[in-house]
């Protein structure tokens, strides 16, 4: 990274380790109401039990970029899931849906991008459920008081993300965007993300890693005469006008 580039990461990393700990601190950290609703949530949707440890999830990842490192993307998955939450863990996309996306990079080596090394993964929001979906069960009985954590976190990542990005000078991919549309559970980042709207064709969105669909859906659409770059370009792009509308 040049000098100006690293200090715009820096600087975002730090707000974002702040951010993090007063939302978790808001939410009473793992013992308070916020971890209650995301075990009742859990046990709702047949989820078998599991150690809850962080409901907010700082990505500890972006601990270790420094200054000599090259960054070629920034991914933004849904929200953090079950292994990402561990105390072990505090990172991003480090279950199967991360090992998915790890994987297609690696087969993939003409796009000179390694997940793990030249990637930034974000997320929407940084407020944990087992599953996505389960953060409709949150939103019900959480009423105004996580209604308020859940649309600013939201709106935080969404312009801290997009404005990281043109520091950066580099890509930003979208991964699961069923969500973003209108009355979905990411329509406030959406909306945030509406400010920032352009024609910049490094903007995409895509199917999810989870559950192969992102490889699935690029299969599908790829036109073979054309490059591998070329087809995520034409598919992310064409996602992202259709969902966004921008």
């Amino acid at each position: 990274m040049t000098n100006e580039q690293w200090l715009a990461f820096d600087s975002f990393r730090t707000r974002f380790r702040e951010r993090c700990a007063a939302w978790g601190a808001e939410a009473g950290n793992a013992t308070g109401w916020l971890a209650t609703l995301q075990q009742e949530a859990a046990k709702a949707d047949a989820t078998p039990e599991y150690p809850l440890e962080n409901p907010i999830v700082y990505n500890h990842a972006l601990d270790a970029i420094t200054r000599d490192d090259k960054v070629a993307l920034i991914v933004v998955g849904d929200n953090p899931g079950k292994d990402e939450q561990l105390e072990k863990n505090r990172r991003y996309l480090v279950g199967q849906a991360g090992k998915l996306g790890d994987g297609f990079f690696r087969r993939n080596p003409e796009l000179k991008v390694d997940f793990r090394k030249n990637v930034i993964i974000l997320n929407k929001t940084p407020i944990h459920t087992a599953k996505t979906k389960q953060l409709s069960y949150v939103l019900k009985k959480g009423g105004t008081r996580f209604q308020a954590i859940f649309e600013d976190s939201q709106r935080w990542m969404a312009r801290e993300t997009m404005e990281l990005r043109a520091s950066l000078g580099c890509g930003l991919w979208l991964v699961g965007y069923a969500e973003l549309r209108q009355n979905g559970l990411f329509a406030a980042y959406a909306g945030e993300l509406a400010r920032y709207g352009s024609a910049d064709d490094a903007v995409r969105l895509f199917q999810h890693f989870s559950m192969n669909r992102f490889s699935i859906d690029l299969k599908e659409r790829t036109d073979p005469s054309a490059s591998l770059e070329e087809n995520l370009r034409r598919i992310g792009v064409a996602h992202r006008r259709e969902i966004l509308g921008w």
